[in-house]
This record gives C-alpha cells, structure tokens and sequence, in this order.
C-alpha cells in the first residue's frame, strides 16, 4: 500500500491524536473504554476520533456491537481486512492484520485477501466472503449469487451482519484516511 502521489511514507495527521494534556475528564472516561481494544495501550484512531465525543461515543457503541456480533471471528476478520485493503486503509489493514491472525487466518490467507476472490487457493466461502466485500464496494450491494451463498451458512442476523460490517470498515476507512490517522509507534 502507498499514500497519496505514490509517496512510501504517510504524510502528517490532518488532525493530530488528542495529548494527555488537553483531554478533559469526558474525554478520559471515553478513552478509558478503549484501553482493552488496544491491549492496554492508547491507539490513535481512539485518541483522535474522541476530539468529538458524541460521535465516538455511538460509533463505538455501533462498533461493539459487530464486534461482538454473530458472524464467526475468523470470517469478519476476512470482511474487514479485504475491506481495509480495496479502500486502500492502511491502519485499518494493520491493526486488523494483527486481529485475523488472532482468529486463525495464516500469513498466506492474509496476503491472499489482496489478490481477491478469484485466487483459486481460497476454500469456497471465504472467496464469497472476499466476493461480498468487493460487490458492497464497487456497486452497494451483495448480487443475488453472493447472498444465495452467504443464505446457505448464516441465519437472517449474520446475513444482516455483513452488510453493516462492511459498511463500517468502509467508514473507518474513510474517516482514518481522511483525517491521516498514523499507525502507533
């Protein structure tokens, strides 16, 4: 993955995370929910995204809900990081390369997920999850083959999943991108 203009380096944060200093006791309290995300430790797409608590707030209501949701950890995993990678997210694509790992993805499915739903090393189904992911970016919906697959695995909540999964990676990509969120040092 490259930046803007082809550059190898990521340019400055458009809005910096928010220092120690400068963080009122609204916004502690807001951070301190995050710390276990983290493991233990601040990450900046927290730090900078608290800058609006009311935002923050719901988005990380939202974002613990799917989480936490139905869809098995090691397929979300899948959604969020071929997400991450056609919205070209480079935070997103690290933190979550970490987090696919956890749930069971290889260093190879992990490269792979670049090379899209058509590389004939992936089982079926994690090549209609990669399929999902593409179809909800390039045209805003799951084609009728796709979700016919999607049908056969997963009951009415899961499929409801998939969709807004995709659909918040989609944000956090925009939003991280946007704002030139770095990746912690």
């Amino acid at each position: 993955m490259t930046w803007e203009g082809g550059a190898m380096t990521p340019p400055p944060p458009r809005i910096p995370p928010l220092p120690l200093e400068e963080r009122d006791e609204k916004a502690k309290e807001l951070l301190a929910g995050a710390l276990g995300v983290g493991g233990g430790r601040e990450l900046n797409i927290f730090t900078t995204l608290v800058r609006h608590p009311r935002l923050y707030r719901r988005w990380t209501a939202f974002g613990g809900v799917l989480l936490t949701g139905k869809l098995p950890v090691r397929d979300r995993e899948l959604l969020i990081l071929r997400t991450g990678h056609r919205c070209d997210a480079h935070y997103e694509w690290a933190q979550h390369e970490v987090l696919g790992r956890q749930a069971g993805l290889t260093d190879d499915e992990i490269d792979r997920i670049r090379s899209g739903p058509d590389d004939p090393a992936w089982d079926p189904f994690d090549a209609t999850l990669l399929r999902a992911a593409d179809e909800l970016h390039d045209a805003s919906r799951i084609g009728d083959a796709t979700w016919a697959a999607l049908a056969e695995r997963y009951d009415t909540e899961q499929l409801i999943e998939v969709p807004m999964l995709v659909g918040q990676y989609h944000l956090v990509a925009f939003t991280l991108n946007s704002l030139g969120v770095q990746l912690e040092t």
